[in-house]
This record gives C-alpha cells, structure tokens and sequence, in this order.
C-alpha cells in the first residue's frame, strides 16, 4: 500500500574549496584585478573589461570534493519530471512554477509557503479500483455466500500466484500448483466445514507443497545464481520453510473470512470485519498526509509510515467499529471500540509485514493488477493478517 526509491537531493556547493583545490580570488573571478595581479607590472588597468579567456565558466569554478557542478545542481526546464517526492515528507526544495502560474509549486509548497499535500499514489484509479472491489465483495455477500466464497478463493489463487513470483525472484523453490490449489481449497473447506476443515486443508495444502519441492530437487548446476546456498540441504530448508509460509500467510487466513459467514448473520459480521479494515487504510492515509507525517513509525521498512497515520487509524477503526457491531449485530459500544482497536494493530502489523519482505526481496508492488494499488497482495496483506483476530473477537462477542 505502499515505497520511493532512488530519488536524491543535491546540496549546492558553499563556495569553500576542498583540501588541495586551488584558491579562487573573488576579485579576479569577477574579472577586476587579484590579490596576486596588484603587484604584477603587466597588471590590465581597473577599468580593463575582462577577457573571455579570463572569465570563469560554471565549469571551471572549484567546488569541494564530492559536491557537483554548478549545471549539475540546477535541473533544467526538463528535469522537474526526475524530482521524486516522498509522501508523508517534507520537501523544502525551491518550488519550479511555471511564468505566471500560481499556486503550489513542484517543490513541497505554495508560493505562500504553505505545506503542499502530495497524494503519493494515483489517487483516482485508486478510488475507481476500490469501488469495483466493493462491489464484487458486497453483492455476492448479500446474495449468495457461495458467490462470496468464490470470490474470496480467487483472489487468494492470484495472491498466492503473486507471493511464488515474488519468492521465485528471490531465489526460492516454490511449487505453484499445489500451493494455488490449495489456498482455493482452504475458503472453501472452511465454509463448508468449519475450522477442522480450514485446518485440515492448511495441513494438506503445506504437506503437498512440501513433498512436491522434495520430489523435484534440483540437481546441483554451476550456473545457479543462487551459488552454494542455493544446492544441497541450505535450499532444501529454506525452500520447505517458505512453502509453509506461503500456506500460512494467503490460504490459512483467508478461511477466516469465510469462516464469519456461517453465522445467520454472517453477512453483517464480514461487513464488520471488512469496513474496519478500509477505516484503518482510510484513516490512516488521510491523517498522514494531512500531518505530513513527520514521526515516522518504521522508516527501514516503510518510510511512508507514521505516528500520525497509525493514531488516524485508530481512531477510524474505534468509530466504524463502534456503530457496525452496535448497530446491525448488537453488541455493545466498548467491543466494537475493542474490535476497532484490534484492527488498527493487526491491519498495520499485515502491512509492515509485506512492505519487509518486498524490502527483502527487492520488488515494489506485488504485482500491477490493481491500477492505484498494486497486486492483489498489496490489497489483501492488512485483510488476511486482520481476518483470524477479527473472527476471534466477533465470534467471542457474538458466540
């Protein structure tokens, strides 16, 4: 939901030259006479004007060691679309409007000095996006579970296929098939069976995948980019280690969404569960971006996070879970502030997560099939890591 990279910011050298450059006289850079030049007997007179071998060009001007040159630390007309700005940080550089434009500039703020607020994704597809996923979810909830169930057991199929690719990227062995088939079979065997069949289908899903990893052990090649760690026992671990987390972190918990349809009022339980996940995302993106979110929350693993963002989310998902399970379900007010509570944590700690193992293995997004977003990944990481600790406390609450 989340990742800047690469931009840099250069300092504009100060004019004091490095150990070992020569000394520039101001004087005899402007073109009048030096220090040196006063005691010459060819000195030009006062009021000579200079030559143009005489005047300094941008390129000849020392800077210190390591600082770039004068045209390098002034972008051009056609650099603006190079400056990469963080969300959430503040930007101090001077603003590049355009001849007679007003307003805010490039540069983090306004004419007046006032903070600019950066979007830090594409806002309108994101919105468009998350309207077609709530009506894909709210329709078939609301009409046929079975439907629901199928949604939920494709769209953990591509974040299962997301997750492979991304492991693949890093070096892992992961069978696809079995882990695929698997997340598909585990919504549903919840649904039909309850949390023994969840489980029994996380167990088979993880034994497979395993068992498939061992049969096709790769022989050991010389071209491995993977080198030593990646042939012999070393790989065979990480790799058996990495099925089990595949089935754990998209199939396993998934069941659970499925798992809160069973009730007779399963529709209004998922609809507690997922409206306070997207009031975490909501509340959290729209407090630190009006913050600016200066007090960042895990700056090594997602810069864009903050204090500001996380303290928005709680209180966003306190609000909405308050009214939804104290107003459809009936429960009391301090459990749906608990649940909402609840929520914020784990829909962060889901984020975190992904955005450490993206960090890990090198990616950005997860995929590019949600425009706005990301991959299915990049939707479902705070969903799945809410789901069994919002199945817990609502059926807790609700039996």
């Amino acid at each position: 939901m989340d990742d800047v990279m690469g931009g840099s910011v250069s300092i504009p050298a100060l004019g004091v030259p490095s150990e070992g450059a020569p000394v520039v006289d101001r004087a005899a850079a402007a073109g009048g006479p030096g220090r040196d030049d006063l005691s010459a007997s060819d000195a030009p007179p006062s009021d000579a004007p200079p030559t143009a071998d005489d005047t300094p060009t941008p390129d000849d001007t020392p800077t210190p060691d390591g600082a770039p040159a004068a045209d390098e630390r002034r972008p051009g007309k056609g650099d603006e679309a190079a400056q990469v700005d963080v969300p959430g940080e503040r930007d101090d550089r001077p603003a590049a409007v355009p001849s007679g434009a007003e307003g805010t500039g490039a540069g983090g703020r306004s004419n007046g000095g006032r903070r600019v607020i950066r979007a830090g994704r594409d806002l309108p597809a994101a919105i468009a996006v998350g309207i077609a996923l709530g009506a894909v979810i709210l329709v078939p909830l609301f009409t046929l579970y079975p439907i629901w169930v199928a949604v939920v057991s494709t769209a953990v199929a591509v974040g299962t296929y997301e997750v492979v690719r991304a492991l693949h990227v890093a070096g892992m062995s992961v069978p696809l098939v079995p882990l695929a088939a698997g997340a598909v079979a585990m919504p549903i065997t919840a649904y039909a069976a309850g949390t023994n069949g969840l489980v029994l289908a996380f167990a088979a899903t993880t034994i497979v995948s395993i068992g498939v990893r061992a049969i096709r052990d790769p022989a050991a090649r010389s071209d491995d980019p993977r080198g030593p760690v990646g042939i012999g026992g070393d790989a065979r671990l990480r790799d058996i280690a990495a099925c089990a987390f595949t089935s754990a972190y998209v199939g396993f918990p998934a069941g659970f969404a499925t798992l809160l349809t069973s009730a007779p009022d399963g529709h209004w339980r998922t609809i507690a569960f997922l409206g306070t996940v997207v009031a975490s995302d909501i509340g959290g993106y729209t407090a630190g971006v009006l913050s600016g979110g200066r007090h960042k929350l895990a700056p090594t693993v997602s810069p864009g996070k903050s204090w500001e963002g996380f303290a928005g989310s709680v209180m966003a998902c306190v609000i909405v879970g308050a009214v939804l399970m104290a107003w459809p379900l009936g429960a009391q007010i301090w459990q749906g502030a608990l649940l909402g509570v609840a929520v914020a944590a784990t829909a962060t700690v889901g984020d975190l997560g992904e955005s450490l193992l993206k960090r890990d293995i090198g990616i950005k997004d997860m995929g590019s099939l949600l425009p706005g977003h990301g991959g299915i990944m990049d939707r479902l990481d705070s969903l799945l890591c809410t789901a069994p600790v919002a199945w817990l406390l609502i059926t807790t609450f609700l039996g």
